[in-house]
């Protein structure tokens, strides 16, 4: 089996691009779904993460996201190290669903492939690319959040320029090029032995 990451920036349409993996057959873990499931599931996570920050983090079996994104976003230091209990276990988790499914390909989709490590997981990087004023609109539109909000989240990202660099492959979702057809392309120009589908 062959694994694919799927990242890129906010707005830039990643997760329609799963969507469509998913239609062409190709099963998609969602790392923030996943992420958000084993801070509520993972005892080891909620010990590390009440350990690090108290036991207040957490509302009873919730994470209390509030407290957390106060934290996180005040010290770059606790970010890492929160991003250091999580991050790990979400790719053994995603290594073990990948483990489990019978396609021939499988992808992860996550905003902060390189960032997080799980480029290391992953046989084929794929970015999703877009430029960045009609991200901000992707955004504003979806979110009803000002452009400066979006422009700030853009901020705390890795640039597009460091992701293109770094990925195997770019999918456009600029407006202008079909989505479908660059997919299908993916899937035909890696090796012959994981195109099966």
């Amino acid at each position: 089996m062959i694994r694919i990451g799927l990242t890129g920036g906010i707005g830039s349409g990643k997760s329609m691009v799963a969507s469509l993996l998913e239609v062409l057959g190709v099963p998609v873990y969602e790392a923030d779904a996943g992420s958000k499931r084993l801070i509520g599931a993972s005892a080891l996570i909620r010990r590390r993460l009440t350990d690090l920050l108290g036991e207040s983090v957490y509302n009873g079996a919730e994470l209390d996201r509030k407290r957390l994104a106060d934290c996180i976003f005040n010290d770059p230091e606790i970010l890492k190290q929160v991003n250091a209990i999580i991050h790990p276990e979400v790719g053994a988790d995603f290594l073990d669903w990948a483990s489990r499914q019978t396609a021939a390909i499988c992808a992860i989709e996550t905003a902060i492939l390189f960032e997080s490590g799980f480029d290391c997981l992953v046989d084929m990087s794929v970015m999703v690319y877009a430029p960045v004023e009609l991200r901000t609109g992707r955004v504003v539109a979806r979110d009803g959040v000002s452009r400066e909000d979006v422009l700030r989240r853009m901020r705390n990202q890795w640039p597009d320029e460091v992701k293109k660099a770094r990925s195997d492959y770019i999918i456009y979702n600029d407006g202008r090029q079909a989505l479908l057809p660059q997919l299908n392309k993916l899937l035909a120009d890696m090796p012959a032995a994981y195109s099966r589908r």
